[in-house]
């Protein structure tokens, strides 16, 4: 079966991809009828008599290498399909082109996997008959490999892009071919790379390139999915990272990398295609992180999208030893699509990983003030009703998530659930309270702190809003008459920041119910009475937000025949409002 992709056709895709990417960067070229980017002032690199840079290889790597053609790194890159070789034509046409009429000649960099070498050899034999001057390195930076056979050796990585820039900056400075040549090899010498996946990827027109089950991930594969050193169980980001570096610097293994205490290096994390920032953003931050526990010196950090696989969910860690030309031209600036620099303090030209900033804190506690005690009898049952509907939105956790996997991104469920988990966290026994129980305006203030600072999102604003609003009416109040104004300011006060209005489908539905009810309860003889026909009222409400068209929230974005179950939050409503009904019930 083949996966989706949204491409015009599955020949055609890499020529509008390259197509796609000049149109965008208008100071690229390429050349008709090939899968070849070219600078567009190569004439002028040639008339100057720098030497040009040539790389290439199979397309679904993206932004290599058409992406680092440019000012600084590569005067032009040749592409084949996608995870496929450029055929010896192509890669021959390029070499003519950016190496007539050239003296200084042309380094082509070549990533160690068989058809790249045989290819790129044949096209660079062939332009050597021809009389022109051209030599080659060959990357293969792979610290994954254990074996010592030596019929495929070491595969080429994200590393290629460091040795492209490094390569490309002395190009630029004007320095010899063989100087390029041989301060390349060095950098390939010192530098190691490896993988971790989580999915495989597929190449357009088929399937998944291999399978991995859900829990499972492939520690070190190669850049199309070639098989790793070890498949195993998903582990944390930290216990991930310390498998790769240790299998990196390994010294039973033929590919490790050598690694000590004062060492300065740089460090890449490669996104493979599909891992969201955030979760890159972790990684990159524990490699450094463990690289400075190992007391090495990470003068360098890069992190982003460089070497991909199609939209394969993985990543690769690149280790390059550092000197004082690798440095400075890693730092050289470059004008191409696919390399950015990191923004390195301006008070240093080392990277180093920075203190946080001291701030002082303001109080982590409510202040009681002089707001209404409650008698003892009451502020026992309060921390009962607190309890009560804590335990109750924790176990409706599933079932909240659940509604809310038609409407939003079905974490309703878990979000409520961390709130209260928070606050039974800081309730504390009833003998014994935490919280200021015996203290409704403080206690309102107290639960909407806790919910701020421990659902997040917009639920945690919501009910933060509440009680705040809430904690107004009690300061002076807390008879009925304060009750029912503190369920009505809270409830006014959600509508009027949060925009919904009764019948949007929200939980303003179930909330707005209750405040109608409580307001003409008059006539009810007993607080027992009056929640029953609150809880009536709520779940009546809630009930009905499935036959609504949502207007506010996320629900409002998703199309109403996809709606048919009640909205999570409203049915949250109720089971509170529950709670509170069982524990009036018992006193």
């Amino acid at each position: 079966m083949t996966t989706k992709k949204l491409i015009n056709s599955v020949d055609g895709c890499v020529d509008d991809a390259l197509r796609g990417l000049v149109s965008v960067h208008s100071s690229l070229r390429i050349l008709q009828g090939h899968k070849i980017v070219v600078r567009e002032d190569v004439e002028e690199v040639i008339k100057a008599g720098k030497v040009t840079l040539l790389c290439g290889g199979g397309s679904g790597h993206e932004p290599a290498q058409a992406g680092y053609v440019g000012r600084g790194m590569l005067t032009a890159a040749v592409a084949g399909a996608v995870f496929a070789s450029p055929p010896p034509s192509s890669i021959l046409t390029a070499l003519r082109y950016v190496t007539k009429h050239n003296s200084a000649g042309c380094v082509v960099v070549i990533t160690n996997y068989t058809g790249d070498r045989l290819n790129f050899g044949l096209a660079i034999e062939c332009a050597k008959r021809e009389g022109l001057n051209v030599d080659s390195i060959t990357i293969g930076e792979d610290c994954a490999l254990t074996s010592s056979d030596r019929s495929a050796g070491r595969r080429g990585l994200a590393g290629t892009v460091l040795l492209n820039k490094i390569c490309g900056a002395l190009a630029e400075e004007g320095k010899s071919l063989e100087e390029i040549v041989e301060v390349g090899k060095h950098v390939t010498a010192n530098m190691g790379t490896m993988g971790v996946s989580l999915t495989s990827c597929s190449v357009p027109g088929s399937g998944p390139t291999f399978s991995l089950g859900e829990d499972e991930m492939e520690l070190g594969l190669g850049l199309h999915g070639e098989a790793g050193v070890k498949r195993t169980k998903i582990k944390p980001a930290n216990e991930v990272v310390k498998m790769i570096l240790d299998h990196m610097t390994n010294t039973s293994t033929t590919t490790h990398i050598k690694l000590k205490a004062g060492d300065k290096v740089a460090c890449m994390v490669n996104n493979l295609g599909g891992m969201s920032l955030l979760e890159i953003n972790i990684i990159v931050g524990e490699v450094i992180k463990q690289l400075e526990e190992r007391g090495v010196v990470v003068e360098r950090a890069y992190c982003g999208s460089f070497m991909t696989s199609l939209e394969m969910a993985g990543l690769s860690v690149t280790i390059l030893h550092l000197d004082k030309t690798i440095k400075r031209c890693l730092d050289a600036k470059a004008t191409v699509p696919g390399w950015s620099s990191p923004i390195i303090s301006r008070d240093s030209s080392v990277r180093k990983t920075p203190l946080f900033i001291p701030i002082e804190e303001e109080e982590n506690h409510v202040k009681t003030g002089n707001s209404v005690r409650t008698s003892k009898e009451t502020a026992d049952m309060l921390h009962d009703i607190i309890k009560l509907s804590m335990e109750r939105l924790i176990s409706s956790e599933e079932e909240l998530n659940n509604l809310d996997k038609e409407s939003g991104d079905g974490d309703c469920g878990t979000t409520l659930a961390r709130g209260a988990k928070a606050i039974m966290k800081e309730l504390g026994q009833k003998e014994k309270p935490n919280l200021p129980v015996d203290n409704p305006a403080t206690l309102a203030l107290s639960l909407a702190r806790i919910v701020e600072n421990s659902m997040g999102g917009s639920s945690g604003a919501l009910y933060s809003l509440f009680f705040t609003s809430a904690s107004h009416s009690l300061q002076n109040n807390v008879s009925m008459t304060g009750w029912k104004e503190a369920l009505s300011n809270g409830t006014s006060t959600i509508m009027r920041y949060g925009g919904a209005q009764p019948g949007d489908r929200t939980m303003v539905d179930a909330l707005f119910a209750a405040d109608s009810a409580l307001k003409t309860s008059g006539s009810l003889s007993s607080p027992v009475k009056i929640l029953e026909t609150i809880v009536q009222a709520t779940e009546s409400a809630a009930l009905a937000t499935a036959s609504m068209k949502a207007q506010a929230g996320r629900a409002s974005y998703v199309s109403a025949e996809r709606l048919k179950n009640p909205d999570p939050g409203a049915v949250a409503v109720t089971v509170w409002f529950r709670a509170i009904l069982e524990i009036l019930k018992k006193t």
